[in-house]
């Protein structure tokens, strides 16, 4: 189902959205900019979890027609009063994926370059298996002679200290 902590990328790294103000046609526009068509709900008090990291928006107020939550009043980015105990969420019912967001919409995408790295399938932002940016797909890295030095430097490549 589509349900989750809403986190946006803004400036080089993802964060929070805080839930002052958060309603559901807020909800409306995370879905529409995921591509996602249904009935939204707005959640608030961290229903998915509290996040870590910043909390990049707070006081969103979306009239419900705007494109992107860049396009909807709220405060600027990274000036905020909240705890994460104050994450958003979003839950979406009755809805149909109509294109994924790199088809529809890749301004609202982080450019990629070679040899970017993410973790993927892990319980946290910071685990998971590792994978690699190349060619124009996400592909996994064999661990035929991993050590601990690669994940050191991926690691490093992902902002981890």
């Amino acid at each position: 189902s589509f349900e989750g902590r809403v986190e946006v990328y803004h400036d080089g790294k993802w964060g929070t959205i805080c839930d002052d103000q958060w309603d559901d046609r807020d909800a409306e526009v995370v879905c529409r900019q995921l591509g996602l068509s249904g009935t939204p709900k707005a959640l608030s008090w961290a229903h998915y979890g509290q996040g870590s990291g910043p909390i990049l928006l707070d006081e969103v107020q979306c009239s419900g027609n705007e494109l992107s939550l860049d396009q909807c009043k709220k405060s600027d980015w990274g000036q905020q009063n909240c705890d994460h105990i104050e994450d958003a969420g979003v839950s979406l019912v009755h809805r149909l994926f109509l294109f994924s967001p790199a088809e529809c919409c890749p301004f609202l995408l982080p450019p990629l370059a070679e040899g970017s790295v993410r973790l993927a399938g892990g319980r946290s932002p910071s685990e998971g298996r590792v994978e690699v940016y190349y060619n124009g797909d996400w592909g996994t890295v064999c661990d035929d002679g991993w050590t601990d030095l690669g994940a050191q430097v991926v690691c490093r490549q992902l902002g981890f200290r």
